[in-house]
Formats: C-alpha cells, structure tokens, sequence
C-alpha cells in the first residue's frame, strides 16, 4: 500500500513537472538576442573590462487573477493562452561586462524616453559626431554597471533603433469591440494645414495615434482657443477634415487632421474623436516590473545583477512616479524589484501610462497636451490631503504597504517649477506649507538648469525645431556633472548605507519658494518676464475613471493646485536649491523660463522646455547706460584669474557636498574658462 501511494505521488509530481498548471508568477519565458558584439573592438572599461551589446527582444507572460496584476487596466480583457496567461513582448538593448564577475553587480536601467536612450549622452558625454563615439568617455562602463533599456511604449514612432512594446488590444467578452474618446491637441509654430494626432514633440510624423474609427461621426469635434483655459470656439465640420496633403492632394488619413484654411501658429487646437481597440498600454509597467526582476532574482538571466536602480528623464521619470504610485515594485511574488530611483525633471507628474485609451508620448506644456492626467493628486511622497476633495494619499502609499518602497532622489531643474508644477512635491496642495519628506527620500532643485542641456555657446533657436524660436538665449547650463554624482551617491547609498547629501529645495519658512505676484525679478532691458505659471488642476475624466476609464474629453476642469517657484536673487538667478559654480560665481542670469518668439505666436507666454541665459554686461559705464541694474563683470571681477580662482573654489565646495565627483574637476573648470571667454570677450 505504502509503495503504490509513494508511485502514485512519483507519477503526480512528474504530471505537474512535465504538465505545469496556469503560473501563478509574472515571468520572463524567453530572451531572444538578435545581435550580440563587443563593444568598441573589445576596448577595456576600467577594471570591469571589456563590455558586450546584446539587442533583441523579450517575451513576458503574466496572470490576469495574480494581485500584483490587478491593477493593469484592461488586463481581464486581454486575450490569454491556453495556460490563462496574457502574452506581450518588448524590444531589449543591454550592454553588459562581458565577463560579469569584473562587474560592480549592479543594473542601471534607463526607462526609455519616447523609445530612445538618452544616458549615455548625458551621463557619459558622448556626442555622435565626437571622437569617443557612442560611449563618450565610458563612466557608466568603467563603474561596472550593466546598462539596460527595454520597450515599455505602444505608441513610439516606428524609426531608427526605437525600442517598442508589443502588447495584446483589449475586447469585450465574446470579443466585441471595445470603443471610446480619443483626444489630441497643439499648437503649430507656423501656419500649417495638416497636424498629426499621435504626440508630435519627436519631429513632424509625431508617435503613433489611435486611428479614428469613423471619420464621419459626430462625435469628432474640432476646437481653438487662445489659452489653456480659454473658451473653445468649435470649428465647422465641414471645415476640415482627416486627412492630409500628399503631393498636393489631399489624401483620406486616420492619423491626420486637415484644416481647409490651415492651423495658425500660436493658437491651441483640440480634436476629440472616437477610436476602437484599447492597447493594454499598462503592460509596459509590467514589462519593466518583470524583466527587471528576472535580472534580479534569476540566476541564469542575460546579465544576472544583485542591485537594480532605475533611472527616468522627463516622461520616463513620470512613468517612475507613476510605477511606484500603482505598486509595481512588488513582483508577482511581493518582491522588492528596484533598490533605487532616480526620477529626473518629472515635476509633480505621473501620466498616461494605465488607463483604457492611454497615449503615454503626452505629458503636459504650456500650450499642448494640456488637461491629460499628467498633474494628478497626490503629489508628495508621504500622505497628504486634498482641501477640496478630501482625499488623502501618498505617492509612495502602495510600496510602503507593500514593504518595497526603494530609495528615491527626485530631481528637477528651475523649469519644472514653471512648467511642471514641480513645487506640489513638497509643499501641501493650499500653497500654505512646507511638507515633510520621507527617510528614504530626496529632493533636490538644480537650480540655474532648464529642461535639458543646451549646446554651449547659447543660442536663441534650434534650427531642427521650427516651434524652439525664444525671445532669449537658451540656458547652457550643464546637467552631466550632477548625473554622475547623483548616480554614486545612491549607489553608495543602497550597496554601503552612506546618506546622500540632505535634500535641497527652495522652502515656504524661508521664503525661497514664493507665489508668483510675490517673486522678485529684476527689471532687465529688453526681457520680458513671464505672467503665468503652469498649473495642476482637479480633473474629472468622468465616473469610471478610478477603474482607469475615460468618458469625458476633455474633462471637467475644476480648482487648480497651488504652484510655487523659486525666488530670485538681485541677478534674477534661482535661491534655494543646488547651485552650479555658474550661479554661485555668475556671469549671467540663468533661468528656468523662457518666452516664445513672437513669430511663432503666443509671444507673451513661455516656450516648452527652454530657460533662458541673460549674460551681464561687461562693465559699469555699459551697464549704466542700458539702465541694466545687475552688476557688470568688471565690477564683479576684478580679472579672469580671480574669477576663476572663485569658480574653482565654488567647485570644491560641490565636490565636499558630494554634488561633483572629483574626477569632474578639470571638466569643470575648462568650462569654466569657455564661460568667462564667451562673456568676458577675453581668453
């Protein structure tokens, strides 16, 4: 009896070895690499050695009932295999030591912003036409990281080396298609007559677009308006159309939008229209979620590492926020996926990365993609409470209950404080008080910087963005120096338990973070100073919403947010946060705002992304006569050796705050020198 109940136990498990029943686990089942090279013929990065770069693609199944999964908008209506899973794939680049022992055991994932890969430019300074070529100077290599991007994003532009998710459409039971409001807007910088609906902040074809399901219907609505909340004036219907010039004729589109009459420049169109076939876009979340964990936690994985930090700029560090806001960092089994986050320029902002209908490219200017759920409560990390809703909550409320909060450095530039509320991280939603932060949190302006780094010297326009026209020079300032400090200092943070430097941010009880009728900028010739901040506002999307449904495009608009910035010194450069030498020793005014061109319209409001670099001028009896009430650079500096003498001690103190890593200091003070040329007109 005891012998044929042990065969019978044999027989059953061999059933569930060889049989698996429906995983109960998120999992990656397979990595298909496409192309594997060493990297620049086998070069040595340091003491990790010589690196790889493998491309391809991984395939990811996850269960629809596991908890960690319910969150997924859409999830249940997924198509499933015959194991009750839901199947989606993700295009996968890496570069890795190629003997990882030599490795410092650690992942630096970039989530990928609009498909691309943007770190090792900032961070390691490369340049395409420059003489390191793609891996600049290597840092990120020579520190031993295993660097890694994959797809997170349906509705990526299909070129170059775009990486891109490949996730199932959601449908009804029976497979009855699923239909709903899409809602696409802009605001051209020349008169045009054809427009894009998918996202067009990456050139003139714009990232992919729900097609319009019937362009007759009458439910597409076509709108203008001066303001973001201006009143719409709706266009006639026959009046435009979807389509677009090809060859001079006008073609029927699903992707375009055609106005008879052309788009003017300077105003702020909107069409709304009804689309079929949700993608699943909050598998892209989980894309991250799984195959960060698979590197993690599965020994026999392409590059087995023992720490993860995730890395997001701009909308890649909204999806961050967003990824700790709906939990997951906890796998399928409740395990800690990151250790470390580095949120970049994401001001207060999720986005539209989970919801039915979800365009994750949009995010949120001053005069496009405005009233999308980029701006939402809660902001801050630790719970706080709406006045006007009531509603408390957290940022970081989902991952401490789950125990798998990581440590976390939010960073942002003085335009975030114009342009992506960026104040809501840590003040309270009335405007009336500084916030607490959490111990595993920091926070830090990098003041003096905009969006991104602008080429050096400035320049007024980008020639490649006909919509980038300023009344200023843009901000030069650079963002690579603080990159490779910050990213050492959470490693030292997570692997060694060393506290990074003390968050540094402009506060309420100083008087450092200001109302805007409160900041005081100086009146400076011929700069005009911005009128309007932008604002997060309560936004009803309708009544599902909660479920991750939209039924109302454009929403109701209801009370907005109290948004803050920083104080201005007597030169007009930013108080409060981190200081670049080139605001501690300035030569200029470095701002994180900057107006539009007249010629390109809305010449009174402020240009998407850009700062503004206001120089000083060079002596006292120039100055005098512009009537330019900031001291000259003669009257500041007496020669070039005692600015840069000052420069350099500004510098070291960065280095003893551990905001600069000491092997930066050459690179620094070379630009240093640069700067004083460009303004001083002396080498």
């Amino acid at each position: 009896m005891h012998l044929l109940r042990a065969r019978v136990v044999w027989i059953l498990s061999m059933v569930i070895f060889l049989f698996p029943g429906p995983s109960t686990d998120a999992h990656v089942t397979r990595v298909e690499i496409i192309s594997r090279a060493d990297i620049q013929d086998g070069r040595a990065f340091g003491l990790a050695g010589a690196y790889e770069k493998l491309v391809g693609r991984v395939y990811f199944t996850v269960n629809p009932d596991n908890l960690h999964n319910r969150q997924i908008v859409d999830i249940d209506k997924a198509p499933r295999n015959a194991q009750g899973e839901v199947e989606f794939s993700a295009d996968l680049y890496l570069l890795k030591p190629k003997d990882l022992n030599k490795g410092n055991n650690a992942v630096l994932f970039e989530v990928s912003n609009r498909g691309g890969k943007g770190i090792l430019h900032i961070v390691d300074g490369y340049s395409p036409s420059g003489p390191e070529g793609e891996y600049g100077d290597g840092f990120l290599l020579r520190e031993g990281y295993t660097v890694a991007w994959v797809g997170w994003e349906f509705d990526v532009a299909d070129h170059g080396e775009n990486l891109k998710l490949y996730a199932p459409v959601a449908h009804q039971p029976g497979g009855k298609e699923i239909h709903g409001l899409v809602r696409s807007d802009f605001t051209p910088a020349q008169k045009v007559e054809d427009m894009p609906l998918g996202h067009s902040l990456l050139g003139p074809t714009g990232g992919k677009s729900y097609p319009v399901d019937d362009p007759a219907s009458a439910k597409n609505v076509l709108t203008v308006r001066d303001l973001p909340d201006g009143p719409r004036q709706t266009i006639p219907r026959n009046q435009w159309s979807f389509s677009h010039s090809v060859d001079g004729k006008l073609i029927a589109d699903v992707h375009f939008v055609h106005l008879h009459d052309g788009f003017q420049p300077g105003k702020i169109y909107e069409v709304v229209y009804e689309a079929k076939d949700p993608v699943v876009a909050g598998l892209g979340l989980a894309a991250v979620r799984d195959f960060l964990s698979y590197l993690k936690y599965d020994r026999n994985s392409t590059a087995e590492a023992h720490r993860v930090y995730a890395v997001g700029i701009s909308q890649s560090g909204r999806f961050l926020r967003h990824f700790l806001y709906q939990d997951f960092n906890a796998d399928e089994q409740g395990r800690q996926v990151l250790d470390g986050v580095i949120a970049h320029v994401a001001g207060a902002g999720r986005g539209s990365f989970n919801h039915r209908f979800a365009q994750p490219s949009r995010d949120a200017q001053p005069l496009s993609s405005i009233f999308f759920p980029t701006d939402l409560f809660p902001f801050t990390d630790l719970p706080e409470s709406d006045p006007e809703s009531s509603e408390s909550a957290g940022l970081l409320d989902a991952s401490s209950k789950s125990g798998t909060a990581p440590k976390l450095f939010f960073t942002n530039t003085s335009y975030e404080y114009w342009g992506r509320a960026a104040s809501l991280i840590h003040i309270s939603p009335d405007g009336l008080s500084d916030r607490k932060i959490a111990e595993n949190v920091r926070v830090y302006l990098l003041a003096g910087l905009q969006h991104f780094s602008a080429p050096f010297p400035p320049q007024k326009n980008n020639p490649g963005s006909p919509d980038s026209s300023a009344q200023q020079r843009y901000n030069p300032n650079p963002i690579q120096w603080y990159w490779r400090a910050l990213i050492t200092d959470m490693d030292q943070w997570v692997k060694d338990g060393t506290p990074p430097p003390a968050s540094t941010y402009p506060k309420i009880a100083d008087a450092t973070l200001v109302p805007l009728d409160k900041w005081a900028f100086p009146n400076i010739p011929g700069v005009h100073k911005p009128h309007e901040v932008s604002l997060a506002f309560h936004l009803d999307f309708g009544p599902e919403w909660k479920e991750g449904i939209v039924s109302l495009e454009p929403p109701k608009v209801g009370k907005p947010f109290a948004v803050l910035v920083p104080q201005a010194d007597v030169d007009g450069n930013d108080l409060g946060g981190v200081s670049l030498p080139e605001l501690q020793v300035p030569l200029a005014t470095y701002t994180g705002w900057n107006l539009r061109d007249p010629a390109i319209g809305a010449g009174d409001l402020r240009l998407s992304f850009y700062g503004s670099f206001i120089p000083f001028l060079k002596t006292a009896a120039e100055r005098e006569k512009s009537g330019d009430p900031r001291l000259s650079v003669a009257e500041r500096y007496t020669s070039r050796d005692e600015y840069l003498g000052k420069f350099a001690e500004a510098a070291m103190k960065l280095i003893h705050e551990r905001f600069l890593l000491p092997e930066d200091l050459p690179a620094v003070l070379e630009r240093g020198e640069r700067e004083w040329a460009e303004v001083a007109g002396q080498k």
